[in-house]
């Protein structure tokens, strides 16, 4: 894999660059705005411009964003649900004006309604977005959950049958979270028990639907449902899974990019990361 973290944009969305480059990182995820808030504007020009010549001095070959925490198209129709869909079709066009391939993004819960009725909100809510938003290049990658909650997506049958009701299924991917697998109660500490899952996904939706991997240790046991991230080698699912997942030749040139807990000196993205490169086969 293509190692790298999710780089925080405090200062302007192009110091994600610039601190993912002094991590030597091969991928950064990144938000497009402040990920709490629903108000966004354009980008400037000079924004856009300062952007793509930090891209271009970091040399990092795979750049992402990851949506919103606050878009939910899972719930009932509703003004949260209508300002969910404008707020992802605004960060469409933010991903497009930074020449990003796709944003990340977590399918929604469904309050209550329960998973068939969730599951049609969401793909029907990614129709509506489709057809709202110009930019056919960017892609959304629904990622797999912990299934805290009403969440949907913690079972890959979620995001097949989000993948089968979408008429716009050609642009939806998938990112998976390695955290949230283990969380979800699929057990990827042994190869025989990743394998499982990756063959699972590859019938149900197909290999070449994923375009990244979420590197997260978790602090929850298998099943729990709980979604909380853990450095590398410090939870559950251990140091020693990751090594069959990093050098998975299925996921060669895919990102793998951590989300763990850090601080301003990202002392701890380095630490993760040199745990990950220590476990790459040459």
């Amino acid at each position: 894999m293509k190692l790298g973290a999710h780089m925080p944009i405090a200062g302007g969305v192009w110091k994600a660059l610039v601190d993912g480059r002094n991590l030597g990182c091969e991928c950064v995820q990144l938000f497009l705005k402040n990920n709490v808030q629903w108000r966004a504007k354009p980008y400037p020009a000079r924004t856009i411009e300062r952007f793509a010549r930090e891209r271009a001095s970091a040399g990092i070959p795979h750049v992402f964003a990851h949506a919103s925490y606050l878009i939910n198209l899972a719930g009932p129709d509703s003004s949260a649900r209508t300002r969910s869909i404008a707020a992802l079709v605004t960060e469409l066009g933010l991903a497009a004006a930074l020449e990003l391939p796709f944003i990340v993004l977590h399918p929604g819960s469904h309050l209550g309604a329960g998973e068939a009725v969730g599951i049609r909100q969401i793909a029907a809510g990614l129709d509506e977005v489709f057809r709202l938003s110009p930019h056919k290049h960017v892609r959304v990658a629904l990622e797999t959950t912990a299934g805290q909650g009403t969440s949907i997506g913690s079972k890959l049958e979620h995001l097949a049958a989000i993948f089968d009701a979408a008429a716009f299924s050609a642009r939806l991917a998938v990112c998976l979270d390695t955290a949230h697998l283990f969380a979800a109660g699929y057990d990827i500490r042994t190869p025989a028990g990743w394998d499982r899952i990756i063959d699972q996904l590859d019938a149900m939706i197909g290999l070449d639907r994923v375009v990244a991997v979420h590197l997260n240790d978790s602090k929850a046991g298998l099943g729990s449902r709980i979604d909380r991230h853990e450095h590398i080698g410090k939870g559950a699912i251990g140091e020693r899974a990751f090594e069959h997942i990093v050098n998975d030749p299925r996921f060669k040139d895919h990102p793998g990019c951590i989300e763990t807990p850090k601080s301003k000196d990202l002392r701890e993205d380095r630490r993760n990361l040199r745990v990950l490169r220590s476990l790459i086969r040459c």
